[in-house]
């Protein structure tokens, strides 16, 4: 089973999409916890440094609705003027054997339309997206082992049997200590910067590619 990130793997969320989530993110805790501009960015970033997403901040520290923290930060009317259609990278997951499963940090609503506006919703099986990331009364995004291990209980198979393709060492370093296959992806997350390598013998992640059209030509080694 192959379990793909979203942003800055199947498309570009950097450079246009995710300045828009942090401008509106900065906006929303600045409307709601009475800050201006700047002291609602520098805490933003703070939530992201500490917790690994604002999110989280804003839960252990604020009485907050955490779903409509995710919708109303996510504007899809913005957000989807900056997609673009991946249809060759569509091609190759068509090709491409077994199941695809979408494992975002991002809110469903977000992940499903970007998906669709991009023509890869056709060539996915599920989106687990953030809100079916909780359990044990809280949310538990990547890089938790414990929620890798229980997505891929929920989803039936063995962690061995599973493939993770990301542009986060960190959150491959996670999934390999589970027995889950690693493919690191650098074309949005990395352009412009370090092509050293990442992966291969000795190495925390198994594979690292150039850009996620050249997944088809994978040879992993065996689960």
């Amino acid at each position: 089973m192959w379990l793909l990130d979203l942003d800055n793997t199947l498309h570009d969320a950097g450079s246009r999409i995710m300045p828009v989530i942090n401008g509106a993110m900065t906006a929303w805790l600045a409307h709601h916890l009475e800050l201006d501009a700047q002291e609602a960015s520098a805490l933003r970033v703070a939530y992201w440094k500490r917790y690994g997403a604002t999110l989280l901040g804003m839960i252990a520290h604020h009485a907050i609705n955490p779903h409509q923290f995710l919708r109303e930060t996510h504007p899809l009317g913005e957000i989807l003027r900056h997609v673009s259609g991946q249809h060759a990278l569509g091609a190759v997951l068509r090709r491409l054997p077994g199941v695809k499963v979408v494992l975002t940090n991002a809110p469903e609503h977000y992940a499903q339309a970007v998906l669709r506006e991009a023509s890869l919703h056709h060539r996915v099986a599920q989106v687990v997206a953030i809100e079916q990331m909780r359990f044990a009364g809280a949310f538990r995004p990547k890089p938790s082992p414990a929620m890798l291990a229980k997505v891929c209980a929920r989803l039936g198979v063995l962690p061995q049997r599973c493939v993770l393709v990301e542009d986060s060492p960190h959150n491959l370093h996670a999934a390999r200590r589970l027995g889950i296959r690693t493919v690191l992806v650098l074309e949005h997350s990395w352009s412009g910067g370090s092509r050293r390598c990442f992966a291969g013998p000795g190495r925390r992640i198994d594979r690292q590619l150039r850009s996620p059209r050249q997944i088809g030509r994978l040879i992993l080694p065996p689960a």
